[in-house]
């Protein structure tokens, strides 16, 4: 059975359960959803998103 999951709701349960168990605080995560946009923008947002994708590859290539 494969599942597939969007990165955006991985990172949102990621950062949930930082806020709620590791002490993370809600203004903390604020700044990085902002960090995220601003990057978003930015002329280095083609380069990251071609890591994401072949990290994301790499992950799913590998057998367990």
């Amino acid at each position: 059975m494969a599942l597939s999951i969007s990165a955006v709701v991985l990172l949102a349960i990621i950062v949930f359960l930082l806020v709620r168990k590791s002490g993370l605080k809600a203004g903390h995560a604020v700044v990085c959803v902002l960090l995220g946009f601003y990057l978003a923008s930015s002329s280095i947002a083609p380069s990251l998103n071609q890591l994401t994708t072949n990290v994301a590859g790499m992950i799913s290539d590998l057998k367990l």
